[in-house]
Parts: C-alpha cells; structure tokens; sequence
C-alpha cells in the first residue's frame, strides 16, 4: 500500500462532507425500505406477511454472490480517472435511484396476487442485490483510500453516521406526516398514491447526495499492483477471511444490530399505528431518535480514539439492550413513557453506529498484517453482505412474527385484536434488546482488535509501507 504519487489537494472537510453525502444517499432509499418497505407489501399490494419475510430471505441468497462479486470486481479491475471505487458512484448513482422507486408503485395493488408477487420478488431483488450493491461496495471501501491516517478514517466513519442519521431524521420525521390518514373511528390507515410520490422524492434526494459525494471526494491510497505469482485465488482469499477473527466477529455483530435496529423500525409503524394508536407520534420518534446522536456527533471520535473503539461500542451496545429489556419488562401503555426510553437506547446505539465504520477500515489493516493481501474490496463486500442478510432477517422477523401473532393484511381498514397489539409490542422490545445485548457479547469476547492492538497494526504498516517505498 502507498500514497498516491500524483498531485492530489491534503485530505480535509471536503472529504469528510463528501463521504457524509454518500451515505445520506445510500440512506435515502435503504432507511426508507427498511422502515416502510414491509408495509407497502402488507397494507397497500394486500401480500402476506410471511410471504414478505421469504422475499427477504430469497434476496440474500441472491447477495450472497453479487456482493462478493462487486467486491472481487473493484479489487482486480484496473484504477480509471478517478480511482478504484468513486467512478462507481457516479456509474450507479440514477439506476439505484430508479430501481427504488420502481419497487412503490401503488397502482400495482390492482394487479392479480400472482402478479404482484411476481413484482415485488422481482423489483426488490433489482434493487437491492444489483442496483444497490453496485454502489454500496465501492462507496464503503473508499473510505481506506481517502486517507491513510487512522483518526482521519475514524473522522469519515463519525461524518457517515451523520449523513444516515439525517437521512433518517427526514424520513422518520416527514414520511408519517404524508403517508398516513385517520379514519372515523381514530385508527390510521396508509395512503397508497403517497408511496410511490415519496419513493420519487427521494430517489432524487438520493442522487442530488450521490453526486456530491464524487465530486467533494478524492482517493490518495493505491495497493501497489500484485506480482502475478502473489495473486490469490478466490478459494485461497476465502480461507484467508475465514480466518479473519476481526471480520467474523464483526459480522456476528453486524448481523444482530441490523436486526434489531432494522426490527425495531419496520415494527415501529405497526406499534404506533395499532399498539399505541397513534401514528402520527412517528415523526416525533424520528426526531427523538436522531438528534441525540447528532449532539454526539462532535464527540464520538475523540471518545472512540481516547478508550478504543471497541470499548466504546461495549458501552453504546449496552446502554441499549438495557433500555429495551425495560421497556419490554415494564409493558408500557404510555406512549411518552415509550418515546422517553427509546430516546435513551437510540442515543447507545447512535453513538456505537458512528464509530462501526472505523471498525472496518482496523479489519482491513487486520487483515493486511495477517496476509500481506489488503483486498479493501473484498473485506467490506463480505460485511456489506452480512450488514444486508441482517436486514432480511430483520425483514424476515417482522414478516414471519407478523404472521404467527395473527396480523390481518388488507388493503382496507383492519383493526387489529388486543392479542395480535400486545404481541406486536412483545416483538418491538424484547427482540431488539435480546439482539442488543447479543452485540455487546460478541464485542466483548470475540472481537480482538483492542485500542493497543488497532496502534500495533497501525505501526507494523507504516513500517513496511517505509519499506516499500525505499525499494528501486
């Protein structure tokens, strides 16, 4: 690995801005599936819940290969213009766009049910296997190659967090305000026609943020090309991986917090559309929830580099398995007493969500003081792929779970018996903080790379970069 040679301006703001809209795109239309995706299925096409959850479990498979795929194919493709990964941002940037609105059109709930299986498989396997993976892969893996510094990296994680954070706030905060009706009786209902306006509006949003983020961003670190007899195969790097303790350990705990934090916001429109009877407190809950964990923003680097990320994430992780496990053990009615605990464990999983980012970048030095292979590509597909199975597990609880509670689908007006309410708030609890708690053990017992040891490695590669660039 080496700087770049050609004259590039010093890694500053614009970076960190430019890598902040990059995920404030990729939150527009992956926030916004996460949180209503499920309930456009179930309350505007009329699909079963637990056909819903399939569809999220057949997707995975599918990102089992394009994932890695996209990662193989930016780590042995020759460098363009303008690097190994931002080229794609722009590249991608309109179809991902496209591809999400395609997946909320509400004049498809007149469709036969074959029919509007038969799209919902196919749009949201276009989007989120192909569309999205082709720019998710290179955008994450830029972030080893905007700077060699470990604090500047850590910076680019907290700047991030920030751009999902606001992309959340706004479709938290926003979408309940046009998506819901009130009918007679008080209960609310969807409005089928706001689905697919609000999918146009953010998939402008998106590519407005994407288009930014390539033009604010520049790449300064190359690997130097391999010799042809140090290349690795596919089989060799898989073990290399597999060996990997900081990779798998990140993706165990990549895969319960995506279930618990996707879990808890697709179950959220159902406990305060039915539970709590109040749907418009929604956009309350986005605001509670995100901006906390920007008053935390300024703070999370410092404290990840004072204590170490991983201690730091124990403690975030923590706070918030113990903020659900309450909520679900106290059986709360009262909807301010809810939106006040959730706003405590919003803040430990906000804080812990801004510094994940830097976990990857110490994995990907991990792994090149291992093998001598740094594979940016590769690494980051292979968590990208765990971060989107716990997605569709998260998908594939709220659907199934739905389904065993007794949850009526309908494109009507349903009220929903008091056993199927207490159930879903059984779900909205105790599983994310069951999932929580799952997070902070896995950091605590499995992931190796402590403070000292993320200062060892960062020591051991300057030294042989030092090397490198002695050499003829």
């Amino acid at each position: 690995m080496a700087l770049q040679p050609q004259n590039e301006r010093p890694f500053g703001f614009r970076d960190k801005l430019g890598y902040l809209f990059g995920d404030f795109g990729n939150d527009f239309t992956f926030i916004f599936a996460g949180s209503y995706l499920t309930l456009f299925y179930t309350d505007v096409l009329g699909v079963s819940a637990g056909l819903v959850g399939v569809l999220f479990v057949v997707a995975r498979c599918v990102d089992a290969f394009t994932d890695v795929g996209m990662g193989r194919l930016v780590d042995t493709l020759p460098p363009s213009r303008g690097g190994r990964f931002r080229p794609w941002i722009l590249r991608v940037c309109v179809p991902v766009a496209l591809a999400s609105v395609l997946m909320y059109l509400y004049f498809a709930r007149s469709w036969p049910y074959a029919g509007k299986v038969a799209y919902m498989f196919a749009t949201y396997i276009f989007w989120g296997s192909i569309c999205y993976t082709a720019i998710n892969i290179p955008y994450g893996s830029m972030a080893s190659v905007l700077s060699a510094d470990a604090g500047e990296r850590a910076s680019l994680s907290t700047f991030r967090s920030v751009g999902a954070m606001l992309a959340n706030l706004i479709i938290a905060a926003a979408t309940p305000l046009f998506l819901f009706r009130t009918a007679a009786d008080g209960t609310q209902t969807v409005i089928p026609e706001r689905f697919t306006l609000i999918a146009v509006v953010y998939g402008v949003c998106a590519v407005a943020c994407y288009l930014l983020c390539y033009a604010l961003c520049r790449e300064r670190v190359q690997a130097a090309p391999p010799r042809e007899a140090k290349r690795q195969s596919f089989a060799s790097l898989a073990k290399a991986l597999a060996g990997n303790r900081a990779l798998t350990a990140v993706i165990g705990a990549a895969l319960l917090l995506l279930l618990a934090s996707l879990l808890g916001q697709g179950m959220n429109m159902y406990l305060f559309k039915d539970y709590f009877n109040s749907a418009d407190m929604l956009s309350l809950v986005g605001f509670a929830g995100v901006l906390p964990m920007l008053a935390l923003a300024p703070f999370a680097a410092k404290l990840s580099k004072r204590f170490g990320k991983k201690e730091a994430g124990c403690v975030g992780v923590g706070v918030a398995a113990a903020a659900y496990l309450l909520m679900w053990a106290l059986r709360l009615r009262s909807v301010w007493a809810y939106i006040g605990l959730m706003l405590v464990g919003s803040v430990g999983v906000g804080f812990f969500n801004m510094v994940i980012w830097a976990f990857i970048t110490d994995v990907i030095d991990y792994q090149e003081v291992r093998t001598g292979s740094r594979d940016d590509g590769t690494v980051y597909a292979v968590y990208s792929f765990a971060r989107k199975l716990g997605q569709a597990l998260a998908g594939g609880v709220v659907g199934f779970a739905l389904a065993a509670i007794g949850y009526v689908s309908s494109t009507g007006h349903v009220v929903q018996t008091q056993p199927v309410r207490e159930g879903i708030y059984t779900i909205s609890t105790l599983v994310p903080g069951l999932s929580y708690f799952g997070v902070f053990l896995v950091l605590l017992l499995a992931y190796p790379l402590t403070k000292k040891r993320v200062e060892e490695n960062a020591a051991v590669l300057r030294e042989r970069r030092g090397e490198a660039a002695q050499e003829p």
